[in-house]
């Protein structure tokens, strides 16, 4: 289990779902024709896997890429793709398809989530499946496509061993390889929901900061929270500017762990996602403008330091907006997800003094 020792069961300990050691399973969720989403997250998907709060699964996922033709077009010997990948391109319905891009694996139902509890995602291990990487951008997209009005893709070598990518001659990118997009449902009233612009139910956050041993809070919308996954990254630059990252092959290891509603207790309400890591508190935001999704994650932030802060006293709203100011970063996500993400980085050394 990661280091994280504030997690947000602390502030719901009376209402987190206590699962028995010897009750939690561990399960693995292979990527199959059958257990994929192609570009969608959806209240009303049917569940691939169903597991029970406590309960841990290993998800293998696919990269943004392509099929395995465009991939072997691009150099990638034959031999470096996992045949899954074929299996999904080619069997898959081309009807359940859309309406965006990614190719997530799931969902998974935890049975004992509900709307209105809150989904803790525990990231326990991310591995990088393949020795390459892509970075493409295309035309009338990305950041800035008015300077670069034509597509280019190239691939970036990976090694592994030293977690390095070798982007060019005398380049090499450290990697911290995370996961694009980790979801769960939205409302039910959001339909077939395009994969790429993140919202409430997290989906396309493209938040490098969570790496094995981080955690995701997410707000539950639909019965089952329906968790998906996939837009592996090996690494991204915050911004993410030319709409893609090192994108590639992941298998991730989750723990998923239901906290309860409990009516007005404003302590445990969540209305966006929320990430923390051994060092950090991050509170997000999204919208199509870039200072409505700043304004959220600095709001979201004040909210979280002024009432649900679970291990340390919490500040009134004016010193919350204050310390977030004198000392906590306002960092961009990324800018080239229809929303623009924004998330606030509040260290956690700042507070001396225990609850």
């Amino acid at each position: 289990m990661p280091a994280n020792p504030t997690r947000f069961a602390a502030l719901c300990a009376a209402a987190l779902l206590t699962i028995p050691a010897a009750a939690q399973q561990n399960q693995t969720l292979l990527a199959t024709p059958t257990t994929v989403a192609w570009g969608f997250y959806s209240a009303k998907a049917t569940p691939v896997l169903t597991v029970h709060s406590g309960d841990t699964v290993t998800i293998q996922t696919l990269s943004t890429c392509g099929s395995p033709e465009r991939l072997k077009s691009l150099g990638i010997a034959d031999a470096d793709i996992p045949p899954y990948v074929a299996d999904i391109y080619k069997n898959y319905p081309a009807s359940e398809k859309g309406p965006g891009g990614h190719i997530l694996t799931g969902p998974v139902a935890i049975s004992e989530a509900e709307p209105g509890d809150v989904l803790e995602v525990r990231i326990q291990k991310i591995n990088i499946d393949v020795p390459w990487a892509c970075n493409g951008f295309g035309a009338g997209r990305g950041f800035l496509p008015n300077d670069f009005p034509y597509s280019r893709t190239r691939i970036i070598p990976l090694d592994r061993e030293k977690m390095i990518g070798h982007f060019a001659p005398g380049i090499d990118i450290p990697l911290h390889p995370f996961f694009g997009s980790m979801g769960i449902a939205p409302p039910e009233s959001a339909g077939k929901y395009n994969s790429a612009p993140p919202w409430m139910h997290a989906g396309n956050i493209d938040n490098k900061e969570m790496v094995a041993g981080t955690t995701l809070y997410i707000p539950v919308n639909a019965k089952g929270a329906l968790f998906e996954v996939g837009d592996g990254h090996a690494g991204q630059g915050n911004g993410e500017v030319d709409i893609t990252a090192l994108e590639t092959q992941l298998t991730g290891t989750f723990q998923f762990i239901v906290h309860k509603a409990q009516p007005g207790d404003n302590a445990q309400h969540l209305l966006w996602p929320r990430g923390e890591t051994p060092t950090q508190y991050i509170a997000m935001g999204f919208d199509e403008d870039l200072k409505t999704a700043t304004e959220m994650a600095v709001r979201n932030m004040i909210t979280f330091l002024a009432e649900q802060i679970p291990d340390h006293p919490r500040l009134t709203r004016d010193d919350a907006y204050a310390l977030i100011s004198t000392a906590c970063d306002v960092d961009i996500t990324q800018l080239v997800d229809t929303k623009s993400g924004v998330h606030v980085l509040c260290p956690k050394n700042l507070f001396t003094t225990p609850r």
